[in-house]
């Protein structure tokens, strides 16, 4: 079986049924518990490159520090990226990483996909 990682939040439900979706198909993930042990700015760099996203794309604009950070017409991705650095809070979840691939699981299916 392939390496695979989950960024995790045990307190998000979404991120709770991901987990369990991998432990059902026997996958014995590395769980990286983000918020605990924020990503530096080259692993979300490379993050946004498995998943083929802009930095926007993977921040949760409804948390309120998005808005306290007035991100809604920041356009600069690295001030972006940076911002996620220092609130792993606005860092969508849950993200499976499989062979140099990547998922948000919002839906599940998207991790589903991933593993298949």
């Amino acid at each position: 079986m392939a390496n695979v990682t989950i960024w995790h939040n045990p307190r998000c439900s979404k991120s709770r049924n991901a987990a369990t979706l991998l432990e059902e198909k026997g996958i014995d993930a590395e769980i990286v518990k983000y918020l605990d042990t924020p990503p530096s700015k080259e692993e979300l760099v490379e993050m946004l490159r498995m998943l083929g996203i802009g930095a926007r794309e993977l921040m949760r604009t409804k948390e309120d520090i998005y808005k306290e950070l007035n991100l809604k017409d920041e356009t600069d991705e690295d001030k972006l990226i940076k911002a996620m650095v220092d609130n792993p809070k606005l860092i969508e979840r849950p993200i499976v990483i499989k062979d140099g691939k990547a998922a948000i699981g919002r839906p599940i299916e998207n991790i589903v996909e991933l593993l298949n």
